[in-house]
């Protein structure tokens, strides 16, 4: 007896091995034989194996990373065992569900003997942890009506997810009115599903009103609050609950972090994320890679590179993720080169580069100008590295062509690609067009994203502008016109600067702010300054048929330029004007930061919706080339 105890705990060691290896010798008939017991032998030692059997085929089916695997372990379970352990049949439910294919899951479900609370709860958290809601709700009726079961708080957590996940508000009302009265709502966990649910819809009075009913808020329900504003866009009410939570003496974790993190990126406050770097540092745990990732982030998008490098070098061991977030950080300031360099020394190290890295090194490929690099590394990505290209990879290289005059290159590139070209491919052409004034090509390719995606704004007023410089005008008023009709309501240009843990916005020929008189007056002192140095005013930007005087005048009070000198008016000569732009700064303004760089001896960084400018001494990091 004691020896076939050893060999079927050798076997549970053998089994067990080789399901968190994933190795595919289970889909074979020897294989399989070889782990698990035959039949015969089962039922001569039934007493014996039965227990190791049924943990070593949960721990199998819950390693299976596809579904064929699943379905040999599935067919394993009914020569074996014949469904005796329902719970057995529960994991394969669910993984099925998990896998993606819930009829699968459905069918298995259907022919299981004797299925209790713990077997209908299998079927339904699959399929709520696959997005399949439809099913999910069906399955929840089918047990509550025509089965007359009772849910548990299990249940509940699952529908919860479930109808967070797809907006399912109204179903989700209508259970949470079933669970209220079944009593249910003194457990912690169900109200944070609850929270999460209506968070998710953007119902955040009711998620509100159900953190502060509760008697005892968990850290979930803090980290759930704090979630909730943050991703329906309210990063200072997210900021205070995170306060409201430090005070009531709660410890944060790394889930907090994240979400405070993204608040702070959302909220563009410098200060605030060195007091939250100051936070992270006192608690230790920078030693943390995801949370050390989402910092390095952090400081990249708010215009602090330097910051961001000195975080990275601080990683012990950065995985994939880091890298490319170090990697992104170089694209986005206009770093080709040290992108390329970081990428070299990733490969070195044996970190395996995925699509999200390349398509960060082809942006920064594009944003430097590196046509040649951008050129191998799109060739090499497949062949030495593996990685299919995507659309994302395509449109980079769109962008990289089209950025350095090479417009038939870009156009053949978008009509050779393998999937439909989507509007983001043909608007980097169509950008490309406005910068080089190839009006045939802008109006070929502008129809095509007007039939792509007819209420952005951004195509109308692309072409427009491309005609504009033309010196077509009555076509650039049509296409304006048309603007009015298909997109009424357009995002007006607006400029960001921080000061004093407050964020000013400025508009074209904005005096809304206390100090307009002194902003006017500075702006109209530098003015005087880089025209003395020879700078002019580049008119041509101001796409309206006027007198080059009115022209002036309206380029002269662009958002950038106040917001500039509001910046010079009040931060401290020693450090960077970091401004924030809405929109693509105009070339204008472009060379006005340039001049005023050189003239004021500041360093100006302006970030637009594509990258970083940085301006010093009177030149731009991206080489006037974006």
């Amino acid at each position: 007896m004691r020896k076939v105890a050893s060999c079927s705990a050798l076997s549970f060691s053998n089994f067990y091995t080789n399901c968190a290896q994933r190795k595919p010798f289970f889909l074979s008939r020897k294989g399989l034989s070889n782990v698990i017991p035959s039949r015969s032998s089962l039922e001569l030692h039934s007493h014996l194996y039965s227990d190791w059997l049924v943990s070593a085929l949960i721990v199998g089916v819950n390693s299976c990373s596809r579904v064929f695997y699943c379905q040999a372990f599935h067919a394993r379970v009914i020569k074996s065992v014949n469904y005796r352990h329902g719970f057995v049949g529960d994991q394969l439910v669910s993984n099925y569900a998990r896998l993606g294919y819930p009829e699968y899951a459905q069918n298995l479900f259907d022919e299981m003997p004797n299925k209790d609370l713990v077997s209908w709860n299998s079927l339904i958290s699959g399929l709520s942890r696959s997005r399949f809601t439809t099913k999910c709700l069906s399955a929840f009726c089918k047990m509550r009506f025509e089965m007359g079961m009772q849910p548990n708080y299990v249940t509940f957590l699952s529908i919860f997810s479930a109808c967070s996940d797809e907006g399912a508000l109204s179903e989700g009302k209508c259970i949470h009115g079933f669970a209220m009265k079944l009593g249910m709502l003194n457990d912690v966990k169900i109200v944070n599903a609850l929270i999460n649910m209506y968070g998710k819809s953007g119902y955040l009075h009711e998620a509100c009103r159900l953190f502060k009913a509760m008697l005892l808020q968990n850290l979930v329900s803090w980290n759930s609050m704090i979630a909730v504003y943050t991703q329906n866009g309210l990063a200072e009410e997210s900021m205070g609950i995170f306060i409201m939570m430090r005070r009531a003496g709660v410890e944060f974790d790394q889930a907090t972090m994240l979400t405070v993190l993204q608040a702070c990126e959302n909220l563009g406050v410098r200060n605030l994320a060195g007091s939250i770097h100051g936070l992270i540092l006192s608690f230790g745990i920078t030693a943390n890679v995801t949370i050390a990732t989402a910092l390095l982030n952090l400081y990249s998008k708010l215009g602090c590179l330097h910051a961001s490098s000195k975080v990275f070098g601080e990683i012990i061991d950065p995985d994939n993720v880091a890298w490319t977030a170090m990697l992104a950080g170089y694209a986005v300031h206009g770093h080709g080169k040290d992108a390329i360099k970081l990428f070299q020394i990733m490969v070195k190290k044996g970190v395996q580069p995925d699509h999200v890295t390349f398509t960060h090194l082809l942006s920064a490929c594009s944003h430097s100008g590196l046509v040649n690099e951008g050129k191998r590394y799109f060739k090499i990505m497949s062949e030495v590295y593996g990685v299919e290209r995507k659309l994302d990879h395509y449109s980079c290289m769109v962008d990289l062509l089209g950025r350095s005059g090479h417009l038939s290159d870009a156009y053949d590139l978008i009509r050779c690609m393998p999937m439909e070209p989507t509007s983001g491919v043909w608007g980097a052409l169509l950008n490309a067009c406005r910068v080089y004034g190839n009006t045939e090509l802008g109006k070929e390719v502008a129809e095509r994203l007007f039939s792509l995606d007819p209420s952005d704004a951004r195509n109308y007023i692309m072409l427009s502008n491309i005609y504009s410089s033309a010196g077509l005008w009555r076509e650039a008023s049509e296409v304006r016109a048309l603007l009015k009709e298909r997109s009424p309501y357009r995002t007006p240009g607006c400029s960001f600067v921080e000061h004093g843990n407050k964020i000013y916005r400025f508009v074209v020929g904005d005096r809304s702010h206390p100090q307009a008189e002194r902003i006017y007056n500075k702006l109209e002192e530098l003015i005087g300054k880089i025209r003395k140095a020879g700078f002019m005013s580049k008119t041509e930007f101001v796409l309206h048929d006027v007198d080059e005087e009115v022209k002036e005048n309206m380029i002269n009070q662009h958002s950038e330029k106040l917001a500039m000198a509001f910046g010079l008016l009040v931060t401290d000569a020693a450090m960077p004007l970091i401004i924030t732009k809405n929109l693509r700064i105009c070339g204008d303004c472009h060379s006005m930061a340039k001049a005023v760089s050189l003239i004021e001896r500041r360093t100006i960084i302006i970030r637009d919706p594509k990258r970083f400018h940085h301006f010093c001494n009177g030149l731009c990091s991206c080489g006037d080339y974006w």
